[in-house]
Formats: C-alpha cells, structure tokens, sequence
C-alpha cells in the first residue's frame, strides 16, 4: 500500500499541533548511538522538519527525506535558513541517498508506514559501517481513561482509524523483526499538556482524522470539546504519554 499521501493537505497542522520529544530521551541517543555534531544523519518519513530541527540543534547535517510534497514543503519553509538541512523527495524504501553516506538513520512517528522488510535494506545500503538506526514514538498511555475516552471517538467517527500509530504496539513483530541483531528499547517520560484548540487541532492532525466538510465533521468537534471539558483542568488537559525509542543495527 503506497501510504505517501495520507498527510497530503495536513502539513501546517501537523507542524503546528504535533508535540516534541523529551530532553532525557535526546540526551540517551546522542551517548549511545554517537548522534552529534558532525554527525550525518538521514531523518526518514522528515514530515514537516520536527525531528530534523532537532537533529540540527545538536549539530547534525540531517537529509530530510519525505516523499509527500506537503510536508516537505513545510520543512523547506521552516528549515530553509539552516545550510545543514538538505530535504529529500524520496522514499523510506528508496530514499535516493548515495550508498554509504549517513552515520546514523532517525524514523519519528513513521516507522508503521513503512515496508520494514525493504526499509531495513535501504538502511543497511545508505548507513556507513557501525552506523545504527533510531525509531521513535510520542505514544499516549492507553490505559488512562482520558486516553481510552479519545480513542473510543476516534474509532466512532474516523473510518481509518486503526489505532494511535498506526496500532503499532511496544516492541511490535515489525520491530523485532527490523531488527536482525540486538537492539536496545527505552521509554521516556513526556506528558503533553494542552488548551482545547490545541488538543483539537492535535487530533485533527492525525491521517486519519476527519476534515472540514467530511460528514458527521462537526459531530466528532463536538465529541472532542466534550473529552476536553472532562478532563481538563483550569483550561488545561494534561495528556498522559510517554517516549519510547529504539535503536540499533538493521
């Protein structure tokens, strides 16, 4: 299933409601897996340039590769005036990057689109010798009722909805089986706290969220304010999740 479009027409909510990642995860991954100034990194399924602007606050010369030209544009727009960034119109299983040019791969919050199988190829292709490959997930903790409550509406009024993420689970067979040899999986704390336009245009910057104009659009805002005004306290609902990350070689 070509899956490259799904965020076509999503791009400027998706840079402005997705959320970032916590320093103690960054902190782990720059030690472990060599990640820092003067790395090369090639940052998979880039999106908008969230990841990649992170990468290039460490140091990093980062290729962002993102097939869907929405996003990219964002992330041209937003990371033009950074000479380290270069974006890249390709592909996870074909990103067009030289054999051998990267230190390191990033995948955040894109892992599940991918064909793992022709991925892991693809890393094993562009990464230099050593070279380890990073997923990560922003994941909401399921078993806190706000969360429960949240998915329940999505599945209710969004058809392609298949779960947060893509339903993929921690340590996932499509993980696991990424990863030929060991490799190394950490969670991380990271607790979102949002306003209601901010927790709604978080939904809404999902693949699968409805849009303006779909039906029963106005019915699933309604449903969204109403979980927001449950759950919120003083204006501010704190939305339970955490970090996890893996890394090692594919």
């Amino acid at each position: 299933m070509n899956n490259t479009g799904k965020f076509t027409g999503k791009a400027e909510i998706y840079a402005k409601a997705r959320p970032g990642y916590p320093q103690a995860m960054l902190d782990r991954i720059t030690q472990t897996v060599g990640i820092g100034a003067d790395s090369v990194v090639a940052d998979i399924g880039a999106g908008t340039g969230i990841f990649s602007k992170v990468l290039l606050s460490l140091g990093c010369r980062v290729y962002g590769v993102e097939p869907n030209a929405d996003m990219r544009a964002v992330a041209v727009r937003d990371l033009a005036d950074n000479p380290r960034f270069t974006p890249v119109a390709g592909t996870a299983e074909e990103t067009i990057l030289p054999s051998g040019s990267v230190d390191a791969v990033t995948v955040a919050q894109a892992f599940h689109w991918f064909d793992p199988e022709a991925f892991g190829q693809e890393c094993r292709r562009i990464l230099r010798p050593g070279g380890q490959v990073v997923l990560v997930w922003n994941s909401r903790i399921h078993d806190r009722d706000s969360v429960r409550e949240n998915e329940a509406i999505l599945r209710e009024y969004c058809p392609e909805f298949t779960g947060f993420s893509g339903g993929i689970e921690y340590l996932d067979d499509r993980i696991a089986g990424f990863f030929h040899q060991e490799f190394t999986v950490e969670t991380f704390s990271n607790d979102l706290t949002f306003d209601k336009t901010g927790f709604i245009e978080r939904n809404l910057s999902g693949s699968y969220s409805l849009k303006p104009g779909d039906p029963r659009y106005q019915e699933y805002i309604s449903a969204l304010e109403e979980l927001f005004d449950r759950h919120a306290k003083d204006g501010v609902y704190s939305q339970p999740n955490e970090t996890m990350a893996y890394w090692g070689r594919p």
